[in-house]
């Protein structure tokens, strides 16, 4: 399985943009690198703009771009371009309800030996709860290029989320990627798990050792956040009886904060949660930090076999 980095696709995505979107723009925090933006600079200098260590600035500059009729991207690490600017955001995006797009790298603990000033693992809750904000959190290379492609199409702002190691890029080149529409990856009877991210590929990992198990479990890859594909949800869960949501973020207000709340309305159902319990994170490689934090798959095959008990 070929392994790519997700910051990756969204350097592609926004390549392909520059060449067929006039109105994109593209703006960075001196991290151009780093987000893999230096193609689209090079072709496309007059819509580069290089905003330098100045993140309130850069999303301000962003929302004033809208008013001419630019689609703005903004590229940064997770942790500034939510945590450092979140009043910036929700004044003069949000609640201006502005066309900018808010590109995120290195989210999460798998950003590794940065440590923890840099991982950020609060950042998907502190979006999903401005209003009119779209979350998405592609799972790949494959599909953080056409998440990046497909944005620029979408009338409002969006948090687009993505990250720095090299994860299996198993998802179709040519797919189309459609906001708040979950994708069935892998049928099953006994358990669902509702997995974002990173966690996407390691679902499918925990999926094979349950089979080994004697247990069906079925694998939805939750891309959107917000707004959350309920219908999917809803009818997975009348199907299994029960639940695992797995992502790499902290417990509080992610992805299986949404699909706890939505199913304690609509169908409460027996669910574990993976993710990061109230704390931060450290230095360490990707995978260190996964198997330590509890977001591999050997932790996804436990939270699985508890739901299953708990029917």
């Amino acid at each position: 399985m070929e392994k790519k980095d997700t910051r990756s696709g969204f350097g592609a995505g926004l390549t392909v943009l520059g060449r067929t979107n006039p109105n994109v723009v593209a703006l960075c925090a001196d991290l151009t690198g780093s987000l893999k933006m230096n193609e689209f600079q090079n072709e496309n200098p007059e819509r580069f703009f290089q905003i330098g260590i100045a993140e309130a600035n850069m999303m301000g500059i962003a929302a004033g771009m809208t008013i001419g009729g630019k689609i703005p991207f903004t590229g940064t690490f997770a942790n500034f371009s939510t945590s450092r600017v979140y009043d910036q955001i929700r004044q003069s995006i949000a609640y201006s309800g502005k066309n900018v797009k808010i590109c995120a790298s290195h989210a999460g603990v798998t950003l590794g030996e940065d440590g923890a000033t840099h991982q950020v693992l609060e950042d998907i809750g502190m979006m999903k709860m401005l209003p009119h904000m779209v979350v998405i959190n592609p799972c790949d290379y494959n599909q953080t290029k056409a998440a990046t492609i497909a944005i620029a199409n979408h009338e409002g702002s969006v948090y687009l989320r993505f990250g720095r190691p090299a994860v299996p890029n198993f998802t179709p080149a040519d797919q189309n990627f459609i906001i708040g529409k979950a994708l069935h990856l892998q049928e099953g009877t006994d358990v669902t798990i509702f997995a974002t991210g990173h966690l996407v590929w390691e679902s499918l990992e925990a999926a094979k050792t349950l089979a080994e198990a004697g247990i069906s479990a079925e694998v939805i890859n939750i891309h959107t956040i917000k707004p959350l594909d309920s219908k999917a949800i809803l009818s997975a869960v009348s199907k299994t009886k029960c639940v695992v949501t797995a992502e790499e973020h902290m417990l509080n207000g992610g992805l299986g904060d949404s699909i706890a709340q939505l199913l304690s309305r609509e169908n409460p159902t027996p669910i574990e949660m993976v993710g990061v319990n109230d704390t931060f994170g450290e230095s360490g490689t990707p995978m260190q930090l996964l198997e330590k934090y509890g977001l591999d798959a050997k932790a996804i095959v436990a939270a699985a076999i508890k739901a299953v008990a708990r029917k």
